[in-house]
């Protein structure tokens, strides 16, 4: 899966910040692996220098294999929260795609004598 993280003018993309970026989207998304090609991640300031309230924006767009991509967005006063609401919101999208589509999420194995 590919992780691609974008930034805009307001926010200093430090190396750190991507990894915490790159590795909170990876531990999110790592069960759908196989049906996940790409992610792209963007971060911005809709104040930009200015302080407010939720101004800061984490959009988490996931390409699925064979299908449409799905994205999401999250606002919330900074940067690692936006980024962990957003990874949340887009795990329960894709479980909700995914799963509706074509039961690919299982809950754990079927319960004995549920297939009789």
């Amino acid at each position: 899966m590919q992780i691609q993280i974008n930034t805009d003018h307001h926010i200093e993309g430090h190396e750190a910040l991507a990894a915490h970026v790159r590795g909170v989207v990876e531990d999110a998304l790592k069960r759908f692996d196989e049906h996940v090609t790409r992610v792209e991640v963007h971060l911005s300031d809709e104040n930009a220098n200015k302080s407010g309230k939720h101004d800061k924006r984490c959009v988490i767009e996931a390409r699925l294999r064979g299908r449409p991509p799905v994205a999401v967005t999250q606002h919330a006063e900074n940067l690692h929260q936006a980024v962990d609401g957003a990874s949340d919101k887009v795990v329960r999208l894709i479980e909700s795609t995914l799963g509706r589509a074509v039961g690919v999420i299982n809950s754990g194995p079927a319960p004995s004598g549920a297939e009789e």
